[in-house]
């Protein structure tokens, strides 16, 4: 994970838990909660409920990641 993406899920974590749920919806609000600042177990739990492979679940998030972390702060 890069410096970025750090920001991204330090500072930008409402914003980007909107993002979230915007991409997968089967993802709960107390998940992402839970999930705050891991990113690993939030890919898994995006494999598991979405029946995604581990590189796609990461091409998807980093995707995400690089839109949020472009957004005005």
């Amino acid at each position: 994970m890069t410096s970025g993406t750090t920001e991204v899920w330090k500072g930008r974590w409402n914003e980007f838990k909107g993002m979230l749920r915007e991409k997968w919806g089967q993802l709960t609000d107390n998940e992402l909660t839970e999930m705050k600042g891991k990113r690993e177990q939030l890919l898994g739990l995006i494999q598991k409920r979405y029946g995604m492979a581990k590189d796609e679940a990461e091409r998807q998030m980093a995707e995400l990641e690089t839109r949020c972390g472009s957004c005005e702060p």
